[in-house]
């Protein structure tokens, strides 16, 4: 109700303006349900049934969309509540699948996905889960690249139309370099990092890897290419040179997929669903279109409607009963590392604010509910003292914390892991990269190019170590070398007392080498290969709970209200937002490297960084 009297002049302005839009969106969505209702209803979707369909024997196949790039997040609040598409719902939908004994088999149509290797392992083990269950799961595919392919070989069997194409190349790692531009725009970095494997400043500096960064990534590659061999080998019942030769011809046809044993049928859907039908003896084959996708209320008539409108816009009004049994958090730590708030903005770039996940960590342990704690990250890293206060938060808290390591923890990312009394990662995941970087972009090139100036009045020896129109000074580059050591040594010491490990063992696995979650897990750098689903039964286990005990999640940070952001909007970002939006849309390949621009320039405000390479795309 402090909402609504909050926020009721400012939603009523926006709904009498924008009403006509809100009518045409509520009645898009209806038309929308309205439509994927009849057409399973003539597919045979159930009814308030007569005996005589009770009778017949009626099989129910949940039928979901896996697409896109699911992102890694505690949640999406919009105006009309919290929807979206996302990691976190797509395993729950997996998951009640799984349990449901409603649902005798799985659809999973696999459309065109960007998902990293850390998502990818999430999939694949909720596909597990269901298979466990005593239910087949079905992949239909129209064409197959990549991680799309290793989703489909985790299911019993796997569908494509004849015209379609397999694309299974291996792996590529592709590292983009800037020096070149830089030096055509008069622009220099003038950067120093600690550690010869610490690669993240190269892009910036160099046009080609160091010979200790190529030697470090190469390994990397090399593992999850073995990755990507091994389990298609497992997954396809082949040999390990098979999967080679296909892997090294790279592109398919259906025809020749099938024949060397990576699909099973060639089938258009409507012959496939007929196929189905036979498969599991029914009479009537029901696919459960968007099977616990959430449904959106759009009835906004009648005297309560404007009511109902102002509490979805807020937030409330589920009525969802809250459990007063045991919980454990989780707190999802995702972007880049920075000072300060967590931000986030409209073209999908997002930062860690050591302030928000800081204040997410003693709510948690403040609640005399919640037993334990699961710090979910996927950062590439960033500021040194932002990720030092994580760190310090988790050390000063008194209860159980488990690190959950996504697509990537490196850097900054597993500086506020290595506190955790236990770290989870899945194979795939990048990490490591124990290493500082720092510097500043030099600007007085460019600055000359257009005819611009400066004059200088200074006092102090190192007035100028954050100048942007001129190099570090000898002397400055020292003080700024010396700090980085200071922060390379807290670094190394506090990761070698998290892990239990000799300062020396540690320092060998350091100076930036970066390594998948399967290498971290056999040097010491993180305790387990597993998943989120993993980490949160480990956490249970730490905080003396049963393992088959049910627990709530509490889920933090909590999404920020929609109304908040809207009426406390940074005009400025928005108008970068937008600009930047219209070039994605044009330029779509442009999308990821902009995003990474954003993140970096946002990272080098910081004085000091503890980054990994992170412009790193693997194909």
């Amino acid at each position: 109700m402090r909402k609504f009297l909050e926020y009721w002049p400012a939603m009523l302005a926006m709904v009498l303006v924008s009403l006509p839009a809100l009518q045409t969106w509520a009645d898009e969505v209806t038309s929308e349900q309205t439509t994927v209702e009849s057409s399973t209803a003539e597919a045979g979707e159930e009814s308030e049934a007569t005996e005589e369909a009770v009778e017949q024997n009626k099989v129910r196949l949940a039928y979901l969309k896996i697409q896109g790039e699911l992102p890694e997040s505690p949640g999406q609040m919009s105006f009309f509540g919290d929807l979206g598409i996302d990691l976190r719902k797509t395993i729950l939908r997996l998951d009640k699948a799984a349990q449901d004994k409603k649902i005798a088999g799985v659809v999973l149509e696999i459309r065109p996905m960007r998902i990293p290797r850390g998502k990818l392992n999430e999939l694949r083990a909720a596909i597990a889960r269901i298979r466990a269950a005593g239910k087949k799961v079905h992949a239909v595919m129209e064409s197959a690249r990549g991680t799309q392919y290793l989703l489909a070989a985790a299911c019993d069997e796997i569908v494509m139309p004849e015209a379609g194409v397999i694309l299974l190349p291996g792996v590529r790692a592709e590292f983009s370099y800037l020096k070149d531009m830089l030096d055509m725009l008069g622009l220099e970095a003038d950067m120093m990092h600690v550690g010869a494997y610490k690669g993240a400043a190269e892009p910036l500096t160099r046009n080609s890897m160091s010979e200790p960064v190529r030697i470090n990534r190469t390994a990397m590659v090399d593992d999850l290419f073995d990755q990507l061999v091994s389990t298609v080998a497992a997954d396809r019942q082949l040999k390990i040179d098979e999967v080679r030769a296909i892997v090294d011809r790279g592109l398919l046809t259906t025809t020749e997929a099938k024949k060397a044993g990576l699909i099973d049928r060639i089938a258009y859907a409507d012959e496939y669903r007929a196929q189905l039908t036979k498969q599991y003896q029914a009479d009537d084959l029901v696919y459960v279109v968007n099977y616990g996708k959430k449904d959106i209320d759009t009835d906004f008539s009648g005297p309560m409607g404007m009511i109902k409108l102002f509490q979805a816009m807020v937030g409330s009004g589920s009525g969802g009963k809250k459990s007063k049994g045991a919980k454990v958090a989780i707190i999802y730590a995702v972007g880049p590392i920075m000072s300060g708030k967590s931000e986030s903005n409209a073209w999908g770039s997002s930062t860690i604010g050591s302030e928000t996940i800081v204040e997410a960590l003693e709510e948690a342990a403040n609640d005399k509910d919640v037993k334990a704690i699961v710090l979910r990250i996927n950062s590439p890293g960033g500021s040194a003292l932002a990720s030092d206060l994580i760190w310090r938060a988790t050390q000063a808290l008194d209860i159980p914390i488990v690190a959950s390591m996504g697509d990537v923890a490196a850097s900054g990312g597993y500086y506020i892991a290595m506190g955790a009394d236990q770290i989870i990662a899945e194979p795939g995941t990048i990490t490591g990269s124990i290493g500082v970087v720092g510097g500043k972009i030099v600007f007085g090139g460019l600055y000359k190019k257009i005819g611009m100036s400066t004059d200088v009045i200074s006092r102090g020896e190192n007035s100028g170590l954050f100048s942007s129109t001129e190099k570090f000074s000898q002397s400055e580059r020292k003080v700024v070398r010396q700090m980085m050591q200071d922060i390379y040594r807290l670094f190394t010491s506090k990761a070698a007392k998290g892990r239990k490990m000799p300062l020396e063992k540690l320092e060998s696995l350091a100076g930036g080498q970066i390594y998948t979650g399967r290498d971290a897990n056999r040097n010491g750098l993180v305790d387990e290969l597993g998943t989120l689903k993993d980490a949160v039964q480990a956490a249970k286990q730490l905080a003396g709970l049963e393992a088959d005990e049910e627990v709530d999640l509490m889920i933090l940070p909590e999404p920020e209200n929609p109304l908040e952001s809207f009426f406390g909007a940074d005009l400025e970002a928005e108008r970068e937002a937008k600009i930047l939006g219209a070039v994605m849309h044009l330029a779509p390949e442009l999308g990821e490297p902009l995003r990474r621009a954003v993140q970096w320039q946002q990272v080098m405000r910081e004085p000091v960084t503890l980054m990994m390479p992170f412009w790193v795309e693997i194909k």
